[in-house]
């Protein structure tokens, strides 16, 4: 994203907490104020102690400067709080879009970010950003105020030297300019670098089983150091730049500073001021260079927040996944249609689905069969949108489903992957996993007694409210597929799919995931996908697909009676 575009959307964030920031300001620039009183205060004393002697208690000198650092303090402390209180918010806020983004984003996008990069984006990003920008912010309100006020006194003392000052201001834009433009470079450069990093970190969380096993923990530990030493060098790269804005403009402001203070030195030779004038603007005058020193130095957080922004507002800006549908769908009686429906991914040679003719009566069982690559998980993707058919239609009891609500077709079915995932919590609320009606235990238990896997929670100390770890790590593989058939039945849809759901079970599991499906038979419509064909016999119609399309239809007897496609493949299985 651009960095204007990217200001315009964190503005957006920042608009409904106007009132805050407002107030924030208003705290700022109140102890911004204060600062020129310090110097005035130095006058009084130097001109009055020293020339005409003391006209008010001493003991009052040292409670009027603390009394100014206090003030002071309450105002810049006022002024912190309430500003942190309103990133916080925008933070909150923009965590919430970005989530909402996510989870509505077209599937394409899961294609091409990885889950490290996505919690990277929706958690640390805007955290990041608001924490750089936020204190960039305080700093050009308290530095650039307190630069006001002491240039307004300045000039109230010596209104000829300090426009002297504002020589070497157009000296000072283009230096900060020019490196502006490195800085925007290096710092998009790092960002990059800091994503692949992440990801390297999330493959390696995700996959230790496989890393591990393949003996590749040196292989990763070299893939790491590559992508870490570059984010090194990126990042030193943007330190090198932004390290030269403060001496650079240093030496620019040194110049200005010693021509006034050798003017001011002369004026005060010739009798032209006070002691304490002199004193005064001088003190003055060295304290603009520490508010000119900050100010030049938020350049480097200002462009790193709105890179990271940037990398968060592209989430944000992800397209939704289309939802044009109108019409609502109570109940379903589970008749499925695939009418002459064609899939073209893009950048795919041939189609995944090509012209694919498919109908499934309410309450048969039906299996899907074919070679990988054949399409049988295309049309499990195609019938739940998450891939869109490229001519064709698609009708769920007559009614076509891009006619259909998303949320209104996909409450009609329930699946059951070989690729299970848990989510942190109990079995209870993972059986239980979004239901609208909340968590009925009595449901529960009997979801837990029709998938087999009650008399496991039994032994658990916990019982239903036993925690399952991170994506089920604390149960077994043939038990994380019985809760995820157990969170199916508690769903109770009218449309049952099991995509390879036995392909990595033990010969028990198998059995038992056999029995759930034996048990939906005739009450539920089935639809199947497997490659061990011995699972698929008892199927109302097998479908053999090939190449997008389906090539022999008919029941386990009827096809091996044709010696055709089917019959091949269960020799092969059998011989094994």
């Amino acid at each position: 994203m651009e960095s204007k575009d990217t200001a315009q959307q964190l503005l957006s964030y920042a608009r409904p907490q106007w009132r805050m920031l407002s107030m924030a300001l208003v705290f700022f620039m109140l102890g911004a104020a204060v600062e020129p009183l310090l110097p005035a205060l130095f006058k009084k004393l130097i001109d009055s102690g020293f020339q005409e002697g003391l006209k008010y208690p001493l003991w009052l000198v040292p409670v009027v400067v603390i009394g100014l650092f206090v003030v002071r303090g309450t105002f810049n402390f006022g002024g912190a709080y309430v500003m942190n209180s309103a990133s916080s918010t925008m933070v909150l806020n923009l965590r919430r879009d970005l989530m909402r983004s996510l989870l509505k984003a077209d599937a394409k996008l899961f294609t091409s970010i990885s889950p490290g990069v996505a919690v990277s984006k929706v958690i640390s990003d805007p955290q990041g950003a608001s924490t750089l920008m936020s204190n960039a912010i305080v700093s050009i309100v308290k530095d650039a105020s307190t630069l006001f006020f002491l240039i307004a006194y300045l000039i109230y003392l010596n209104p000829q030297l300090t426009l002297i000052a504002f020589v070497s201001m157009p000296l000072l834009g283009l230096t900060v300019k020019l490196v502006q433009k490195r800085l925007n470079k290096v710092g998009q450069a790092q960002y990059q670098s800091q994503l692949r990093l992440v990801t390297t970190v999330d493959d390696n969380a995700r996959a230790w089983r496989v890393v591990r096993t393949f003996g590749a923990v040196d292989f990763e530990l070299q893939r790491f150091d590559r992508e870490a030493t570059l984010h090194r060098r990126m990042t030193m790269k943007q330190v090198a730049t932004s390290s030269l804005v403060t001496p650079l403009t240093q030496i620019v402001a040194a110049i200005g500073v010693s021509i006034i203070l050798t003017l001011a030195l002369w004026q005060a030779s010739k009798g032209a001021s006070t002691v304490g004038e002199f004193v005064s603007f001088i003190t003055a005058l060295l304290m603009t260079i520490s508010p000119m020193r900050h100010l030049t130095d938020v350049f480097q957080p200002i462009n790193s927040a709105l890179i990271t922004a940037g990398g968060a507002f592209e989430l944000l800006n992800t397209p939704p996944e289309p939802d044009a549908g109108t019409v609502e769908m109570p109940t379903s009686q589970g008749r499925i249609d695939f009418n002459d429906v064609t899939v073209q991914f893009d950048g795919a040679t041939n189609p995944a689905l090509n012209g694919l003719n498919l109908h499934v009566a309410p309450g048969s069982t039906i299996a899907l069969v074919g070679s990988s690559g054949a399409g049988k998980t295309t049309v499990v993707n195609t019938l739940l949108r998450f891939a869109y058919p490229s001519s064709g239609q698609i009708t769920l009891d007559g009614v076509p489903t891009e006619q259909l609500k998303l949320a209104s077709l996909r409450s009609h079915f329930a699946v059951v992957s070989q690729d299970i995932v848990l989510f942190e919590g109990s079995i209870a609320e993972n059986v239980a996993y979004a239901s609208p009606l909340g968590l009925d235990r009595a449901k529960v238990e009997n979801c837990l007694k029709a998938a087999n896997l009650w008399n496991h929670v039994l032994t658990l100390p916990e019982g239903m409210d036993a925690a399952v770890g991170t994506n089920g790590s604390r149960l077994s593989g043939g038990q994380r597929q019985r809760l995820a058939i157990a969170r199916a039945l508690y769903r109770d849809a009218a449309v049952w799919i099991f995509d390879e759901a036995t392909s990595a079970l033990d010969s028990e599991s198998e059995a038992v995931v056999q029995r759930s499906i034996e048990d939906l038979r005739g009450s539920k419509t089935l639809i199947l996908i497997a490659h061990r064909l011995s699972t698929i016999r008892n199927a109302d119609c097998i479908y053999v697909m090939s190449e997008g399309k389906v090539v022999e239809q008919g029941t386990h007897s009827e096809l091996i009676a044709r010696q055709g496609l089917y019959a091949g493949m269960v020799k092969i299985q059998s011989a094994h």
